[in-house]
């Protein structure tokens, strides 16, 4: 497809093709340990690109946390902007977890960051926080739209924490997250096959039924696997649009590095999971 194909035209080709499956690109202390790799910059090349050359061809989307490379200064951007190259380069598309939200101008370069296509850091999408209010969005929303990228917007987050700003009641009685996916929805108004912009909604929640989770756009569902919820999950939570969801696994990948066939067979096992759960 042309890179100025719509991010949720890529997006809904990939799952389609692939599954939905988002695997984290997460290399904290305690894993690169695991993996019998140093805290520091080769062990995180060394993670970072055998979880692209393990996966590339079996997810649909890769979900680099930038915190990880960040902690490590310049050195560990250099890695970043390496793994997004070579994930893309391999026909994976890349969300990148910066989770970034600010005002006017500082909003407009983190935008430029991830979402120019000039950018060294350039990515398919970038998870960003509305609760400047979500008209601080606006310079990501109109770069991404001229860009072909897309963003995936907090809205009912998984950690425990988020309820409190998520769950809570506007004037009109409405709850944060309600309204925030109610300007997804408008954002996605009229796109086939699916919208650009999409919300991140926690697969731990349980019964989201009162939430109108049917906004033309894909939904972001971390919390499968090491934090407690399984694919078997996803009709009750998601209901009608299942189908637009991309489960996120990490921690439930990435322990079984670095050995290659481990990764890729629990990969495929839960995207196979996944698919079924999904189908039925």
């Amino acid at each position: 497809m042309s890179p100025v194909t719509p991010f949720g035209a890529r997006l809904r080709a990939a799952m389609d093709a692939r599954g939905p499956l988002c695997v984290g690109i997460d290399p904290h202390a305690a894993l690169l340990a695991s993996w019998g790799l140093d805290d520091d910059i080769a062990g995180l090349e060394r993670f970072s690109r055998t979880v692209v050359e393990a996966l590339a061809d079996q997810v649909a989307v890769f979900k680099p946390q930038a915190a990880f490379f960040e902690r490590f200064g310049s050195r560990g951007v250099a890695v970043l902007e390496r793994t997004v190259a070579d994930a893309r380069a391999a026909g994976t598309l890349v969300l990148m977890d910066a989770k970034r939200g600010d005002i006017g101008s500082t909003m407009a370069a983190y935008a430029a960051a991830f979402l120019d296509p000039a950018s060294p850091l350039f990515s398919d999408a970038l998870t960003v926080s509305p609760y400047l209010g979500y008209g601080s969005l606006a310079p990501a929303v109109e770069l991404a739209r001229e860009s072909g990228a897309g963003l995936f917007v907090l809205a009912l987050t998984s950690n425990p924490e988020g309820a409190e700003v998520q769950r809570a009641l506007r004037e009109d009685g409405r709850t944060i997250g309600a309204t925030m996916l109610a300007h997804l929805a408008a954002e996605n108004a009229g796109a086939e096959p699916m919208g650009s912009f999409g919300a991140v909604v926690g697969a731990t929640l349980g019964d989201l039924s009162s939430f109108d989770l049917d906004i033309n756009g894909p939904l972001l569902a971390p919390g499968i696997g090491a934090q407690g919820a399984t694919a078997a999950d996803l009709p009750a939570v998601f209901g009608a649009a299942v189908g637009n969801v991309v489960p996120n696994v990490s921690r439930g990948v990435l322990k079984h590095g670095p050995d290659v066939a481990a990764l890729r067979a629990s990969a495929k096992r839960f995207a196979d999971e996944i698919r079924e759960a999904v189908a039925s």
